[in-house]
């Protein structure tokens, strides 16, 4: 009995660590670099947070909607492990779909931008209409004392 209790244990506790969907350091800094022309980060929005958390507190349903049509296939294994876990589940499954739903939407809007050809063209306008951003007054410090030290 007892080893029956730790395996539960250690399930449950791995399905609580690892059923997250995370952007790289590359997703990341895309997204820092869009955020500062003006795109909102969710801007792709291909899967709703609100019918995620919804449908997770069905037996893994919410993650099952998450990996159908994304390129989420680990969203599969989780909605399958929530699934075995029910109705335990639903304690960390509602808040964790709502939360890969706004993951894969961001991871969307990169992909959009930066893969999409349209998306690709909508960037470069967004660039190009963009003036740079004011020097702050350290910067102009250092580069006028700069221009001076050159001549």
């Amino acid at each position: 009995m007892k080893v029956i209790i730790q395996t539960a244990i250690i399930i449950s506790s791995s399905l609580v660590i690892s059923g997250c969907t995370t952007l790289s350091r590359t997703e990341k800094a895309t997204l820092q670099e869009l955020e500062s022309y003006g795109v909102n980060a969710s801007e792709i929005q291909v899967k709703h947070p609100a019918a995620a958390a919804a449908l997770n507190v069905l037996p893994g349903f919410g993650n099952f909607y998450l990996a159908a049509g994304t390129d989420e296939s680990s969203q599969w294994m989780y909605g399958f492990l929530n699934l075995l876990a029910w109705p335990v589940s639903v304690v960390w499954g509602v808040p964790e779909a709502a939360i890969d739903a706004t993951i894969i939407n961001k991871k969307e809007t990169v992909n959009y931008y930066t893969f999409d050809r349209i998306g690709k063209k909508e960037f470069a306008k967004l660039v190009a209409g963009v003036t740079p951003p004011v020097q702050a007054e350290s910067e102009i410090e250092t580069s006028t004392r700069e221009k001076r030290d050159r001549q």
